[in-house]
């Protein structure tokens, strides 16, 4: 059990199924415990992350300052509901991914705040406040390329030969699943070996959305080529991304969106939207492509000059590896948010 002299900082997470938020408590943690007295409360979380319950977090001594670090409404409500009515020494920080204007609610919650970080320089225009800007890193270490796809695709049960595009997330029209569908169905008939696949949760309002778009596969006789596969263990997400040779982040809007980062550090090129972060972490022609958002022609010709540069395709995967490793491990990400704890509790 951690004891209460070496927590510095609370980090909750209020959810309980897989979030983008709930990954971020995830990989963060064990990076910054290394570097600072960080633990995190509330459900949904591995074992092996340093931990306290909710009703201990409520109940720290007030010997010290801490940092209660929220990434959602309900968190920097509750640490309010900590600070003023149960008088915990909590200093208020948040993080803000959002790229749209904020409720009146959010708006006054984030004047309460002692700090802000934004993962993006748009999220920070948001904010109506100073903030530091972060950008979200991944750990190099567990995303790499796989020394053996070949032998990883039969273990996965994915065709060796095969030139396989990947779209990772949750199954929704704001991923821009449907154009990514479409794409390849205007694509696959002249492109034999291509496949794509799936990965992540179908909600019960969107399994029509998906049902409606095998049917559209099936229709044109390309059904046993685009697949979806379902939310699927952490590893195994890991795994799947060192099997892709391409990777597709069509979507319509986003936050920050991290995919694309986690492909690029598995040595996979991405072909992505003009949304959320992803003119910043992706250089358009070296690391893969960049498309308008929501434009189906465009989308489809970026895939289409990768499916048919099979030599610019691995030297795009090598620079989008370096690209990473040289920009975006989450170290530095971890360091960035530490000083502004630092900075709080100075």
């Amino acid at each position: 059990m951690t004891e209460p002299s070496q927590i510095e900082v609370v980090a909750p997470n209020l959810k309980r199924r897989l979030s983008g938020v709930t990954a971020t408590v995830v990989r963060l943690l064990p990076v910054q415990s290394k570097m600072i007295g960080i633990v995190a409360t509330g459900p949904g979380l591995p074992g092996d992350l340093p931990h306290i319950s909710l009703s201990r977090a409520a109940s720290l001594p007030r010997s010290r300052w801490r940092v209660w670090h929220a990434r959602r409404n309900t968190e920097m409500a509750l640490g309010l509901i900590f600070r003023r009515l149960l008088r915990r020494r909590y200093r208020l920080l948040f993080t803000s991914a959002a790229q749209r204007h904020h409720t009146g609610f959010t708006r006054w919650l984030i004047r309460q705040q002692d700090a802000l970080i934004a993962t993006s320089p748009q999220a920070a225009s948001y904010l109506e406040r100073e903030a530091t800007v972060i950008l979200h890193g991944v750990d190099t270490g567990i995303f790499r390329p796989a020394e053996d796809r070949s032998a990883l695709r039969r273990e996965l049960g994915l065709d060796p030969d095969a030139v396989l595009i990947g779209c990772f997330g949750r199954v929704r029209a704001q991923k821009g699943v449907d154009l990514l569908v479409r794409a390849a169905l205007r694509l696959f008939p002249d492109h034999p070996k291509a496949r794509l696949i799936f990965t992540g949760r179908i909600t019960k309002e969107n399994e029509a959305f998906a049902e409606a778009l095998l049917a559209e596969a099936e229709a044109a006789g390309l059904r046993d080529r685009i697949s979806f596969l379902g939310e699927l263990p952490w590893d195994e997400v890991v795994r799947h991304y060192q099997a892709l040779d391409l990777f597709a982040a069509p979507a319509r809007w986003e936050g920050f969106g991290l995919t694309p980062l986690e492909a690029m550090a598995c040595g996979v090129p991405t072909v992505a939207a003009r949304v959320g972060a992803y003119e910043t972490l992706i250089r358009d022609g070296v690391t893969g492509s960049l498309v308008p958002a929501d434009d189906l022609d465009a989308l489809t010709a970026a895939l289409r000059h990768w499916l048919e540069d099979e030599a610019g395709r691995q030297a795009a995967g090598l620079a989008a590896r370096r690209h990473v490793t040289e920009n975006h491990a989450i170290e530095g990400e971890a360091r960035a948010i530490v000083d502004v704890y630092r900075r709080l509790l100075s």
